[in-house]
């Protein structure tokens, strides 16, 4: 069972942890192993999924008794080379047709946080107009979720030099251009394990934004598994952002296969 108090601080991310399960299991599964919340990846392939599609991945979650606390919108094929198509001028229009998808799930299920993958920067097309195209699709994501309480998430992210937020500031940039459009429902992700590995200054950064956090995510490095397989400072982070003012869940968005929580039993 997890640490005391685990369960209604983490919520397990269903797209890299019960791999071995079929998708719809996972939630039951995180229920059975202690958490009351799970989080999502876009689980459809499709931008726009059946009504059949959606119903059973919401009689999942609420079939489990578990909470989804955070999901993502369709960001292409994940994991794999996109990264998010808000920012391509050829996709933009899945991911608008994703929109009342994502938004509908959430008003149903009470989730609340929803990451909005950038996307790449494409040969050939000027950053600008990219970046111009990913500011209005933000905005259309954040009036879609607002009327029931959601907050759009902006994500840093590792390993594909053409994705262009890399560090809390490309993040925190973004925030705020979309707020200076005028949605202000609009937040970091401080995924530990993305922004450490690219090099960011970990605990400077929970000391200036922790109380501003979307939301928190977390991996060991290297190799993206469990904490304590790595060599991260996870619990340390974990707390300083709670003392600092960090009111949210923390994302589990680790691989693991053997014992994935193992590290939660482990004195601190």
């Amino acid at each position: 069972m997890p640490e005391q108090g685990a369960v209604h601080r983490y919520t397990v991310n269903c797209s890299l942890l019960f791999r071995e399960l079929p998708l719809l299991e996972r939630p039951a599964a995180a229920r059975a192993a202690g958490f009351e919340a799970v989080e999502f990846w876009w689980p459809f392939p499709d931008a726009a999924p059946s009504a059949k599609q959606v119903a059973d991945f919401e009689h999942a979650i609420m079939d489990a008794g578990v909470q989804l606390t955070a999901l993502n919108f369709f960001a292409g094929e994940l994991p794999g080379p996109d990264r998010g198509v808000l920012s391509w001028p050829t996709r933009s229009r899945e991911f608008l047709e994703n929109l009342p998808v994502v938004a509908g799930i959430g008003e149903r299920l009470g989730c609340l946080l929803f990451n909005a993958l950038y996307g790449n920067h494409l040969d050939g097309l000027a950053p600008g107009v990219q970046d111009a195209l990913a500011i209005e699709n933000l905005v259309l994501a954040a009036e879609a979720v607002a009327p029931f309480g959601g907050t759009v998430l902006v994500e840093p992210l590792s390993g594909v030099p053409s994705y262009p937020l890399r560090t809390a500031d490309d993040g925190l940039r973004v925030v705020e251009q979309v707020r200076s459009a005028g949605a202000t429902n609009i937040a970091l992700l401080a995924d530990f394990y993305h922004l450490a590995v690219n090099g960011e200054d970990v605990d400077a950064l929970i000391a200036a934004h922790s109380p501003n956090f979307g939301h928190i995510q977390i991996a060991d490095a290297p190799g993206r598994g469990m904490p304590g397989s790595g060599t991260l400072p996870l619990r340390r982070w974990i707390a300083q952002s709670y003392a600092q003012g960090y009111r949210g869940t923390v994302g589990l968005e680790y691989m693991a296969e053997l014992d994935p929580f193992s590290w939660l039993k482990r004195p601190s």
